[in-house]
């Protein structure tokens, strides 16, 4: 594990968690979503359960139960909130025990826990809001974790994938098609601060850290057009828009040989706990 430098984010125009729309679409196909979205390093899940209290983790986003199952494995009790019914059922078949609300409404009913994470999901909720809320559930040296996996795809394959969404969806509430010419660290430094932020002003945690954990996955051709739609760009697009956009990436991935091998960073902010519950 290494240590992300804090640096200075610009502050972002984008404020994923106000787009409910797109926040609630990814249950459109939970399946794809839990088949092809990876999993998190172990490293980053061992490092939370080592740094919290106890094994009672509540997931925040849990969707298909990814990173829940991985909490599980590790010896958790793990209980999911998660806003599309849809995602949540599917994580209850998988033996996850979900209820279905955003963070901000749920009702915690005097129950505490040992840590909140949230993978590839806090970004949907209100940066303040969510860490007065987590702040309220968490035992005193509980943890705080965010995470998100950060990737950058081949040039050739990102411009196809810019070009294409720029053309169809130019009108996208989130702007993906700007965002894909950007490093991908830059967009997710600017989550980062942005939850540091929230942990900062809720006012019951200590100094948030930030971890990261670099790793790489290969994918080919149509394992990596499997993972397409399940992105919130992609989610809400009606089949012929999305088809278009699966045809302009899969050629520029033929073209560089059918298949490319990822280099992923898992980033995190973890805070604790402080004082009384």
């Amino acid at each position: 594990m290494v240590t992300i430098p804090p640096g200075q984010a610009h502050p972002s125009e984008n404020e994923p968690h106000r787009a409910r729309h797109i926040a609630e679409s990814f249950g459109v196909d939970a399946e794809r979503y839990d088949r092809a979205r990876p999993p998190y390093p172990s490293a980053l899940v061992e490092g939370v359960v080592a740094a919290s209290p106890g094994p009672d983790v509540l997931d925040v986003g849990c969707g298909t139960g990814i990173e829940a199952r991985q909490f599980q494995a590790a010896g958790c009790t793990v209980l999911g909130v998660e806003p599309d019914t849809r995602m949540a059922e599917f994580a209850r078949r998988g033996g996850l025990e979900v209820e279905a609300a955003t963070f901000e409404a749920w009702d915690p009913a005097g129950r505490s826990f040992d840590a909140v994470v949230a993978g590839q999901a806090w970004h949907w909720v209100d940066p303040v809001a969510g860490a007065a809320k987590a702040a309220q559930v968490l035992r005193p040296g509980g943890r705080l974790a965010a995470f998100w996996h950060v990737f950058e795809p081949p040039p050739a394959v990102a411009e196809a994938l810019a070009e294409v969404y720029r053309r169809v969806v130019p009108d996208s509430p989130l702007n993906v098609g700007a965002q894909l010419t950007r490093p991908a660290l830059d967009i997710y430094q600017e989550m980062l601060t942005k939850a540091a932020d929230g942990i900062r002003e809720a006012g019951a945690f200590g100094d948030p850290e930030r971890w990261r954990f670099d790793w790489q996955r290969s994918y080919t051709r149509d394992e990596w057009l499997d993972l397409l739609p399940t992105t919130g760009g992609l989610t809400r697009l009606p089949p012929d828009t999305l088809a278009e956009v699966l045809e302009s990436v899969g050629a520029a991935i033929d073209a560089i040989g059918g298949g490319f091998t990822m280099s992923y960073a898992t980033v995190a902010v973890v805070a604790a706990r402080t004082g009384a519950a």
